[in-house]
């Protein structure tokens, strides 16, 4: 295109934001569809704005100095906005630029009032709309008005608002431009706003209108509730009616003007249904052509805009805007028209952020199901094990142990009957020759013992083989690593250890709260329970502690944070007095443990040997918390617990009386055996129920070391620019790339992007091929007014400050604090050693955060939705960890 500073909207499309903006290239493409009508108009262009910036030579000093502000400083950003605003305004309009402009106004007709929008370059696109962050003025008449107001609209992008989006969505400011879309004026009696999927649920096959009388300013400034119907399958299925007391028109000289609508109109609807499905049958063209659900704004002009009585086809729908919904969660693609129900994976591993692709792809070639990506989470498809009766009755127990927010979701879909289609359970297979079911397991800590053993010599010959490998026959060689992966996390055996544990678990829990009014007995029977190695890894870390506690030296270079670089850290930390002991017992622990790391089933995300001043704050609030030895007295304190409340129940079951039952169950004596015999099962097994996933967290930084040694060499020969440019390949496209030793730097950056996208969306704990994001409910009475709501998973109750934490590396932790965060996996347990409670938005009776609380004797409670958005930082808390509640007392 030739270097021109006006156009008109029917000379772009989608494709041309870079020259006239979001909002001017998305009416551009909105004037190509057929049977859509967009008032007429043209964009004064990017190039425009660019040639008006160069005439303000101090700009670029401002926009560097913005570019280096704090996201969270309002008032420097407030006031570099306001300038940079000023000298915008200051430039005007360029003689030759306003004689173009004006004759782009005569064409829209002598005297036509018109729309003056903003469409900067980084609006309305798939990652973020940027709605409501840059101007719009209305009813502007005569070229004077327009030219002044264009100047306006330029000056908008450094708004605040704008600004500080921007900032949060880590968009530099120096790379953004704006255009102005100037249109003729609509008139309309009605308008408003069409999402074609529901904006609160996420439903794609559910659009939503919001309509009202005149003008949306109405409805957009919160004037007036409006009407809103919800259209599904070309029928409307709920209407709200408002009462619609205001409403904004146009004034012939210019402006707007609030008006009162009469009376016997108020509470009439600003759409007929006929004109409401008329209208979503245009919505769902211009979702079509664009590919994605929209976010329509629309007026209704004509005679039948004015009159429920007059003909349908007198009016007509015009399209003043579309945008891509940026915050719907994806649909796992599939290959099918079918109903499908996905479950959260990451709801279950207690990691809830976005992954990047290789982290997805490398979980995918491991994982023992099919798993399904979306928005960068992993999803495995239920539908199949909901539609039979005997597995959907299994499935709906087991998630309802764990979190009863996904079975509540679960049921939610279920009930609504036509869902999920009802199919026969399949026939049994036929039991192996010679037998039955498998022998239950022996109640045996050579069990335990023996799978670990196994496991230490798979992982020891995995690092042994690998080392000779690179190229492709890396590739191939992992390919083999990943089937061994799986063989290991299938085996039979460590399935059955890791059953009897929680089987063992629920058993003490169920009898003994029948037989004593108990309730979670198994949190203390299981209190420093052995071979559980997440736990053994928060306790170690108060070891490391007690060797650095005496190292005056060591601990001010630890606590000088700015001289902490991941890089040269256990190096400088050897210079100072005391340093190679306090490094022996980092290498010590990092040996054991630096394969962890938050979120560490992305593999992506650095582990603690790659990054291990992350466990420097941890490491310096146990020095502060804690005396000298407190890692073995806290263990021998909770045997000492387990030993006592074991001796209890076993009392109290001997002196309950005979009942007469035939099976003699209501023997106490008979009892107190089967619950000793069930405490040494629990006792046995429940430890090892961490160690599998320390096994694949082991395997997978074994891989990552591979890889990135690949990503080295390609980035040595030109290949890559940096060695993470491979996290946002999968694991196939990235042996293509070793293969062929070409890459897609496009491809990588667009993943870069994605995965930003993705960051910022909430995954939902069940989601269905609709796109509706269906959320559970606890539904319980028996909580106190005004409590959070969760699962128990860790009795006691415990009153402190409640210390928000979403990030482990930025933990301040003093005894007494009670710990709240969105998720915790293992790699948060070392936190736990030095808090009273735990209170997480994620979570299950049997996941990892709820498994170690209940070993350190805390009391929990997780599955607090919103938790970290209820729960204020330094708010004091009591956590009630065996009714699953939480108050807020301040």
């Amino acid at each position: 295109m030739s270097e021109q500073y006006v156009v008109g909207l029917q000379e772009v499309d989608e494709t041309d934001i870079a020259l006239v903006g979001g909002k001017g290239a998305h009416l551009g493409g909105l004037a190509r569809i057929e049977g859509v009508r967009v008032p007429a108009g043209f964009c004064v262009t990017t190039r425009a704005f660019r040639r008006v910036m160069a005439d303000a030579p101090t700009i670029d000093e401002r926009l560097e100095q913005l570019s280096r502000t704090d996201p969270d400083d309002r008032e420097a950003i407030r006031t570099l906005s306001a300038e940079l605003r000023g000298i915008v305004e200051g430039v005007g309009v360029p003689e030759d630029l306003a004689a173009g402009i004006g004759r782009a106004l005569a064409d829209l007709g002598e005297g036509a009032a018109c729309a003056v929008r903003s469409s900067a370059t980084a609006e309305d696109l798939p990652t973020a709309s940027f709605a409501g962050q840059q101007d719009t003025y209305l009813n502007i008449v005569g070229s004077g008005a327009i030219l002044e107001h264009i100047g306006r609209c330029w000056a908008s992008l450094f708004s605040e608002r704008a600004v500080t989006y921007r900032q949060r969505a880590g968009i530099d400011h120096r790379t953004v431009d704006m255009a102005v879309v100037v249109q003729r004026m609509v008139r309309p009696e009605s308008s408003g706003v069409l999402f074609t999927a529901d904006p609160v649920t996420g439903n794609r096959k559910v659009a939503t209108v919001d309509a009202g009388f005149g003008l949306g300013e109405a409805l957009v400034s919160g004037l007036v509730n409006p009407d809103v119907f919800r259209v599904r399958d070309g029928e409307v299925v709920e209407r709200t009616i408002a009462a619609k007391q205001r409403a904004v028109y146009a004034v012939p000289g210019g402006g707007t003007e609030e008006v009162t609508v009469d009376a016997r109109r108020q509470e009439q609807p600003a759409l007929t249904d006929a004109q409401v499905v008329r209208l979503v049958g245009l919505g769902r063209r211009i979702e079509a052509h664009f590919g994605r659900p929209q976010d329509i704004e629309w007026c209704l002009v004509g005679a039948g805009a004015r009159s429920a009585g007059s003909s349908d086809t007198d009016a007509e729908f015009q399209i003043v805007q579309s945008r891509p919904i940026t915050t719907l969660f994806p649909v796992p693609e599939r290959d099918d028209q079918d109903n499908h129900v996905y479950l959260s994976v990451g709801h279950q591993q207690m990691m809830t952020d976005a992954m990047r692709p290789l982290g997805i792809s490398v979980w995918q070639h491991t994982a023992m199901a099919p798993m399904h990506e979306a928005g960068g989470r992993l999803f495995v498809d239920a539908t199949r094990r909901l539609a039979a009766p005997t597995s959907r009755a299994g499935l709906l127990d087991i998630v309802g142990r764990g979190d009863p927010l996904i079975r509540d979701a679960l049921e939610t879909v279920l009930d609504r009957g036509d869902f999920v289609p009802t199919l026969p359970d399949p026939a049994p297979a036929t039991p192996p020759a010679g037998g039955g079911p498998p022998a239950p397991i022996e109640t045996d800590p050579a069990v335990v013992t023996g799978l670990i053993e196994r496991s230490r010599e798979s992982i020891a010959a995995l690092e042994r083989d690998i080392r000779s490998k690179t190229g492709p026959a890396l590739f191939d060689f992992l390919l083999d690593a990943f089937e061994e992966h799986k063989r290991a996390l299938g085996d039979r055996l460590s399935m059955q250890a890791i059953m009897a544990g929680m089987e063992a678990t629920w058993w003490l829990n169920d009898k003994l709260y029948e037989w004593l009014g108990e309730k979670n007995a198994a949190d203390t029977l299981t209190l420093s329970a052995p071979g559980n190695i997440t736990s053994e890894m928060g306790l170690a870390l108060l070891d490391v502690a007690d060797v650095i506690r005496p190292l005056p030296e060591v601990l001010a270079f630890l606590q000088d944070t700015g001289q902490l670089a991941d890089d040269t850290f256990l190096d400088e930390l050897t210079k100072r007095t005391g340093g190679p002991e306090a490094r022996a017992a980092i290498e010590a622990y990092l040996d054991r443990y630096g394969m962890r790391c938050v979120g560490e089933i992305d593999i992506t995300r650095p582990r603690w040997r790659e990054r291990p001043t992350t466990l420097v704050p941890v490491i310096l609030d146990n020095v502060r918390n804690f005396e000298p030895g407190a890692a073995a007295r806290r263990f021998e304190e909770g045997l000492e617990k387990a030993r006592q409340k074991e001796a209890d129940v076993l009392a109290r079951l001997r002196a309950l009386p005979a009942d007469g039952d035939a099976d003699g169950e209501g023997d106490g004596d008979a009892k107190a055996d089967e619950t000793r015999r069930m405490i040494e099962r629990v006792r046995t097994f429940i430890g090892y129920r961490e160690y599998p996933k320390y096994g694949i967290i082991r395997r997978y930084f074994v891989y990552k070391r591979a890889l990135l040694e690949e990503a080295g060499r390609l980035v040595r020969a030109g290949v890559l620019d940096d060695t993470e440019d491979i996290y946002y390949l999968t694991f196939q496209e990235l042996h293509d790339v070793v293969r062929t030793n070409r890459a897609d730097g496009r491809l990588i950056q667009e993943r870069r992007d994605d995965f930003r996208t993705y960051q910022s969306l909430t995954p939902p704990r069940v989601l269905t091929s609709d796109g509706e994001a269906v959320r559970g409910t606890y539904r319980r009475e028996d909580v106190p007014d005004g409590a959070l709501i969760g699962l128990p998973v860790s009795a006691g109750t415990v009153e402190g400050r409640a210390r928000v934490v979403l990030d482990m590396a930025e933990a301040d932790l003093e005894a007494g604090d009670i710990l709240v965060t969105a998720y915790t996996d293992p790699s948060w347990s070392p936190l736990f050693v030095a808090v009273a409670g735990l209170v997480t938005e994620v979570g299950g009776l049997m996941t990892h955060g709820a498994v170690i609380a209940r070993e350190y004797g805390l009391p929990a409670v997780v599955g607090v939705d919103g938790a970290t958005r209820l729960i204020r930082d330094g708010q004091r808390i009591r956590v009630h960890g065996a009714d699953g509640y939480v108050e807020i007392l301040e």
